[in-house]
């Protein structure tokens, strides 16, 4: 049976699991990032803006809870804004709130999103960018290149691993009891080989990237990847993956 090392955080991975498991796949879970809140900042008025970026589902939960106990008015201000987001599942999460996001591209990364935004849009206005503490910061870069405004709020924290849970999965890796080392973005991958002590890998083991930015971040760290899905999502990935492991 091959093993597929999945390094999103638990309450990410389940349906990730499941689409694996469905092609008979074994996974192993070691989140190389834990989310949680950041304290301290509070909900903008959101009237000063002309558009909000939400980068991932994380961005819109920790948002979304903080405006709803603290500023619930400022739910109307959003769902009159132009909002754009990273990936179908942000944008789906966004919709439960009843905010409707521009189109999504097929390509889920904030370089994409970016490059098919007409300059005209985001020249002279304002715009807010809900981040997280490993934010590349593509988003406002783009932004303040084109003659935008952009305000970048930081929401939640990226934490790495235990030393507990490294060892044993490090332990796994070298043992060869690992087939492919799956990563969802450029955080759980630095993270990762943060926590290993090293970019060495086992002869054999695949690397896999769920889309581009998550690849070029691999390649930063000296790293070939064997797989990108087509379709960068938990279905589209498990798929590429399986096809990896069978051929």
């Amino acid at each position: 049976m091959k093993t597929v090392l999945v390094t999103r955080p638990k309450d990410q991975a389940a349906s990730f699991v499941k689409k694996l498991d469905e092609y008979g796949l074994i996974s192993v879970v070691f989140p190389t990032i834990e989310i949680r809140p950041v304290s301290g900042w509070k909900v903008p008025d959101l009237s000063l803006f002309d558009g909000v970026f939400f980068t991932s589902p994380n961005s819109v939960s920790f948002f979304m809870e903080r405006l709803r106990k603290e500023s619930p008015d400022e739910l109307k201000n959003l769902q009159k804004l132009k909002v754009w987001a990273v990936g179908k599942t942000t944008s789906s999460d966004l919709a439960a709130h009843g905010v409707t996001t521009q189109p999504v591209p097929k390509i889920s990364d904030a370089v994409t999103l970016m490059e098919e935004i007409d300059a005209n849009t985001i020249s002279g206005r304002s715009f807010l960018f809900l981040r997280g503490s490993l934010s590349l910061g593509t988003i406002p870069e783009v932004i303040n290149k084109r003659g935008g405004k952009c305000t970048e709020l930081t929401v939640y924290e990226n934490l790495p691993p235990s030393l507990e849970e490294s060892t044993k999965v490090k332990a796994l890796l070298e043992r060869g009891e690992l087939s492919c080392l799956s990563f969802t973005s450029p955080s759980t991958a630095v993270n990762f080989f943060e926590a290993m002590g090293t970019t060495a890998i086992p002869e054999g083991v695949k690397v896999a990237a769920i889309g581009i930015t998550t690849a070029a971040a691999l390649k930063k760290l000296g790293l070939q990847v064997d797989i990108i899905p087509e379709s960068f999502d938990a279905p589209g990935f498990a798929k590429a993956i399986a096809e990896a492991m069978i051929n």
